[in-house]
């Protein structure tokens, strides 16, 4: 099981670092013109702070557990990506537009919170 966690969560890690670096280094109008429609939605700064929490949950869900510091941290910082995913879920929904791959994100997250709060990362 704990190989299973690590994994579940380095790979969400390199996908919410790339999204979110992506958030934050492109323009609100380059994300929608991109294909990212939702960022209509919301203002500049609201991307921006989107992209850092999911550059900063991706960094929580790896580095704690590789360093030995507050591995406590794990499992909280999945939790926030499952928020994350549940309100991207949400915006999703709202605007009738496809939901499935925030809510395997959602998913994959809620997975990683739940086990890392029940296996310990050295087990």
């Amino acid at each position: 099981m704990n190989i299973t966690l690590w994994i579940v969560a380095g790979l969400l890690a390199l996908a919410f670092l790339g999204a979110g670096a992506m958030k934050v280094a492109r323009s609100k109008e380059q994300l929608a013109a991109s294909g990212l429609s939702w960022t209509e939605d919301f203002s500049a700064p609201m991307v921006k702070a989107i992209g850092a929490l999911e550059i900063l949950g991706a960094l929580g869900l790896v580095l704690p557990a590789v360093t030995g510091i507050l591995p406590v941290l794990v499992p909280l910082a999945a939790l926030g990506l499952t928020a994350t995913m549940a309100g991207a879920v949400i915006v999703h929904l709202r605007r009738r537009e496809t939901f499935i791959p925030p809510a395997v994100l959602l998913v994959l997250a809620a997975f990683v919170a739940v086990g890392r709060f029940l296996v310990p990362i050295g087990a």
